[in-house]
């Protein structure tokens, strides 16, 4: 019976650990769509151009598909615009309405369409994976019901991430609903990231690993609510970088910084406070716990991810916002909050071990 129980706990750590990976996948793919400019190389969703597999050339679509497509768009986006007047978001209903650049319907390119296609095949994937790891959490409810709940629950959100995609196309990449989409996305990790720990706590049991818990829990904490903070204003300078490609026509890279503007100062600026916090962090976990202990590992990992952060931040600043470094930095921002969540359930687990050791 005990080992039974620790197979399927096995199984299940496993799925949800694929998953999770599967998840940072997706994100650097987003990513590379976004750099490529390839959000828009499907007009309509779930298909593309009507079509479960795309065309290869402009001559498999009929003279006016911009206009069909365009069509399309803006009865969903009158739909999706009066469920947001419906909650009591007025503005953001009169936004969608009156937004020109909704209008604009992109010109068929194969190389952006298939960018774009095989993007939501992965998010089909992933799907399929957030579906397989709810299955496996079944086995899990007689030991922890939480487990189970939170798995359905992370389910039910992928399909509204899914949704939201489809909304993220309807109203071409408006900004908001980009950055919805991306903290979206970060809480499924964070989510996938809690159950798979979850389960890791019913076979093993709190061991001790560094003192002033608290304190470094608060550090965390405050350091996730401060990158979270970050990458909303990363996605206002990757608007801003994308109006600013607009104007020069994708020409003269390398005067785009200077013309980001405010956006872009904030967010070099911002990224000294995160750097902070990340040093006082690490010099506190290394002066109060214990080596070769999990915790002391995720600070190392913690450290060397930021230090990529920022070298990428600074490749984009000087070197022109080469292309590919794009997606990288998107992906190390997004590793950040994931290793930041674990280290923070790490020493939620260290406290409680300080107050039942109190307590007895």
């Amino acid at each position: 019976m005990k080992q039974n129980k620790f197979k399927n706990i096995s199984r299940f750590r496993s799925i949800s650990l694929i998953t999770v990976l599967a998840v940072y996948f997706l994100i650097l793919v987003g990513g590379i769509v976004r750099s490529t400019g390839s959000g828009m190389g499907c007009p309509d969703w779930p298909k593309c151009f009507g079509s479960w597999i795309p065309p290869t050339h402009v001559d498999q679509l009929p003279n006016d598909y911009q206009d069909i497509y365009l069509a399309k768009r803006v009865k969903k986006n009158e739909s999706f615009a009066a469920q947001l007047a419906s909650l009591g978001f007025h503005n953001k209903a009169e936004e969608i309405k009156n937004d020109p650049t909704i209008l604009i319907e992109e010109e068929f390119n194969a190389v952006k369409t298939w960018i774009e296609y095989v993007n939501r095949l992965i998010g089909a994937v992933i799907g399929l994976l957030v579906l397989f790891t709810f299955y496996r959490s079944l086995a899990l409810w007689p030991l922890d019901r939480g487990i189970t709940v939170l798995a359905f629950f992370n389910l039910v959100l992928v399909l509204f991430q899914a949704w939201i995609g489809s909304i993220v196309v309807s109203t071409n990449l408006l900004p908001w609903m980009i950055t919805i989409h991306m903290l979206l996305a970060l809480l499924i990790v964070c989510l996938l990231l809690y159950i798979h720990y979850r389960s890791y706590r019913l076979k093993n049991e709190i061991k001790f690993k560094t003192e002033k818990a608290s304190l470094l829990y608060w550090i965390m904490l405050v350091s996730i609510v401060l990158m979270v903070v970050q990458v909303v204003l990363g996605t206002q300078v990757r608007e801003a970088v994308d109006t600013v490609a607009f104007q020069m026509g994708n020409m003269l890279r390398g005067e785009w910084v200077d013309m980001l503007g405010l956006p872009f100062l904030i967010h070099r600026s911002y990224s000294l406070i995160l750097l902070g916090f990340t040093l006082w962090f690490i010099f506190k976990v290394y002066k109060h716990s214990l080596r070769n202990v999990s915790l002391f590992k995720w600070t190392q990992a913690y450290g060397l991810v930021v230090m990529l952060e920022i070298a990428t931040g600074v490749g984009m600043a000087y070197f022109a916002i080469p292309a590919f470094l794009q997606p990288l930095h998107l992906l190390f921002g997004s590793l950040i909050i994931g290793i930041q969540f674990v280290i923070l359930l790490l020493l939620k687990d260290q406290k409680k071990l300080k107050v039942e050791k109190i307590v007895s």
